[in-house]
C-alpha cells in the first residue's frame, strides 16, 4: 500500500531542529533537494503498489534520496542509516520534517528500495531529471542569462523534417562497472563448490535423519591448504590439484541424486544453489578435459552466478567481472543506453543511440564522438545519409582541405575526453567503480543510480560555476578606479 503525501512537501524554511536552529541554505544537500523533482517521480512510484490495503510504504523521496546519499559517501547500509540519524541534512534531503533521534528505517530496508526502483524506473527518473535540467537551460536561454549548452535544440514549429539542421553533439563509449568479488580461479572455485555440496549433503542427512555418507572433506580439504600455502604453483600442480577436486565433487552429486531419487526434502534455495554448482562442475571438467581456459557462459561466482568476464584490454585490468554498460552524454550528462552482463559489441547501439537523441532534441546530432570500434561500414554509411560527422578520417585519398579537417579531428579528439572523465567521476565518486550488491535486479538499479547521482553531482557543480561566473562578471571590476589608460573595453564596466 501506498499513501501519496497530502501535506506540503518539505521546504527550507518548514524543516525544525531542536533549540530552534535552521538549516544552512548554503549547503550541497539543501541545494540539491531542491533540484531534483521530487513529485514528478511520486505517480511512477505509487503504482507499484497494491491499493487495497496493507503497511504503508516509505515514501519515495526517501527511498531514492536515501540511495543517492550512500552512492555519494559509497556507504554500506548499516552505515547510511547510522549516518541519516545523526545528520539533520541527510534527514532534509530525504525528505523529513523535522530532525529525528530515531532511524527512519532499518538497515535491511534498503534492499527492498533497490528492488522497488528497478532498470526502467530508474532510467525514467533519470529522463525526468535532466528534462528538468535541460527546460532549466531553455528558461535561461530566452531570458538571455543563459551561460551553457542545453541538452538539445529548439526546433521551431512549422518547419518541415528536412530542413531542420542536425545540432548538438553525442558523445558515445562502453565501460565495465566491476562487482565486489574476489579474482575468480578454478582452483577456488571447485573449493567453495565442494564445501557448500558437503554442507547440502550434511543438512539433508540431519532433516531426513539419515546416515551421512563419507565425503572424505578432511582429504580434500587438506589437499586444498597444500595448494593454497604452495610457494610455486606449477602447472601439473594445478592440474592435479583441479582433477582431485572434481574427483570428489563427482562422489558427492553421486550422493545428492540418490537422495533426489528417494525423493528427499530439499529447500528451494537448496536446488537453486545445486543447479549453479553443476554448472560450474561441467565447465570445469570440460575446460580440464580439453586443456582450455575458457568456455561459453563462464561462471566466475558461485554466490552471483549471472556475473561474466568481460574483457576490456586495459593495461590495468585486460579482463573485468561485471556488468558493461554503453553510455551516451549529451551536454555533460549521460544516460544508458545499453546495460547487460553478457560482452557485446557496442557498435551496434550507435544507430539507437542516434535515433534517441532525434526523438529528445528534434533533429539528428551534428557530430557523433565514439571510438574506433564504432566506425564500422554500417555505421558509416549512416551517418553520411544523415549529414552526421563520426569521430575519426574520412574514407577514401586525403582531400584538398586535409590540414583543416586535421584540426577539427583533433579537436573532435579533445571533445571526446569528455566521456572518459564522465567515467571517472562515475567510478571514483558515485559508486559504479564496484558494485556491492548480490542480486542480479538491485546490481543493474545500483548502477543506473550511480549514473544519476553523477548526473545530480554535474548539475550541482555547473550552477555553482554559472553562480560564480555571475558574480565574478559584475564585481570584478565594481571597486576600480579608472584614469586616462584604462583601456575602452575596462571602461565599460
Amino acid at each position: 500500500m501506498y499513501n501519496k503525501r497530502r501535506n506540503a512537501p518539505t521546504s527550507f524554511f518548514t524543516f525544525n531542529q531542536p533549540l530552534g536552529l535552521r538549516l544552512d541554505g548554503s549547503n550541497i544537500w539543501v541545494k540539491m533537494a531542491e533540484r531534483i523533482p521530487w513529485s514528478q517521480f511520486e505517480g511512477r512510484y505509487a503504482s507499484l503498489f497494491d491499493k487495497s490495503g496493507g503497511t504503508v510504504a516509505k515514501p519515495l523521496r526517501m527511498a531514492l534520496g536515501s540511495l543517492i546519499i550512500q552512492k555519494w559517501y559509497s556507504y554500506s547500509d548499516r552505515d547510511l542509516v547510522s549516518q541519516i540519524q545523526m545528520n539533520p541534512y541527510f534527514q532534509y534531503f530525504i525528505g523529513l520534517h523535522e530532525f529525528q533521534h530515531d532511524a527512519p528505517f532499518v538497515p535491511s530496508l534498503l534492499v527492498e528500495f533497490r528492488k522497488r526502483l528497478s532498470e526502467a524506473i530508474l532510467s525514467e527518473i533519470n529522463g525526468i531529471i535532466l528534462e528538468a535540467q535541460s527546460d532549466d537551460s531553455a528558461d535561461d536561454d530566452r531570458d538571455g542569462n543563459s551561460d551553457g549548452g542545453s541538452f538539445g535544440c529548439q526546433v521551431d514549429e512549422g518547419v518541415g523534417e528536412g530542413d531542420i539542421k542536425n545540432v548538438g553533439t553525442l558523445i558515445l563509449d562502453a565501460t565495465c562497472a566491476p562487482q565486489n568479488i574476489k579474482y575468480p580461479q578454478d582452483t577456488n572455485l571447485l573449493f567453495d563448490a565442494r564445501e557448500k555440496l558437503e554442507d547440502i549433503i550434511a543438512k539433508v542427512c540431519l532433516r531426513e535423519n539419515i546416515y551421512r555418507p563419507r565425503t572424505y572433506c578432511r582429504e580434500a580439504k587438506r589437499e586444498a591448504q597444500k595448494f593454497i600455502f604452495s610457494k610455486k604453483r606449477t602447472r601439473q600442480l594445478i592440474r592435479t590439484t583441479i582433477r582431485k577436486q572434481l574427483q570428489y565433487i563427482r562422489r558427492d552429486f553421486g550422493y545428492i541424486s540418490g537422495y533426489l531419487k528417494h525423493g528427499c526434502f530439499f529447500k528451494e534455495k537448496e536446488l537453486k544453489l545445486l543447479g549453479v554448482l553443476h554448472r560450474v562442475f561441467e565447465q570445469q571438467q570440460f575446460m580440464y578435459g580439453n586443456k582450455v581456459h575458457s568456455v561459453e557462459n563462464r561462471i566466475v561466482s558461485i554466490s552471483q552466478p549471472y556475473i561474466r568476464p568481460i574483457v576490456r584490454g586495459k593495461a590495468n585490468a585486460p579482463v573485468e567481472f561485471g556488468a558493461k554498460l554503453d553510455l551516451s552524454l549529451i551536454g555533460g550528462y549521460g544516460r544508458i543506453e545499453r546495460l547487460s552482463f553478457d560482452a557485446f559489441n557496442e557498435s551496434e547501439d550507435l544507430v539507437i543511440a542516434i535515433e534517441k537523441y532525434k526523438e529528445r532534441a528534434g533533429a539528428y546530432p551534428e557530430r557523433v564522438l565514439a571510438d574506433r570500434i564504432y566506425r564500422n561500414k554500417n555505421n558509416l554509411a549512416y551517418c553520411k545519409e544523415h549529414g552526421i560527422r563520426l569521430l575519426g578520417p574520412r574514407l577514401g585519398r586525403p582531400s584538398k582541405d586535409a590540414i583543416s579537417n586535421k584540426k577539427i579531428e583533433r579537436q573532435d579528439q579533445k571533445d571526446r575526453i569528455e566521456i572518459e572523465r564522465a567515467f571517472s567521476l562515475a567510478k571514483g565518486r558515485c559508486g559504479l567503480g564496484r558494485i556491492r550488491t548480490k542480486l542480479e535486479e538491485t546490481t543493474r538499479s545500483s548502477i543506473i543510480l550511480s549514473i544519476i547521482t553523477m548526473n545530480i553531482y554535474k548539475i550541482f557543480s555547473i550552477d555553482f560555476i554559472l553562480w560564480l561566473l555571475r558574480f565574478a562578471s559584475k564585481n570584478i571590476f565594481k571597486n576600480k578606479t579608472y584614469n586616462s589608460t584604462t583601456p575602452a573595453w575596462a571602461e565599460a564596466y
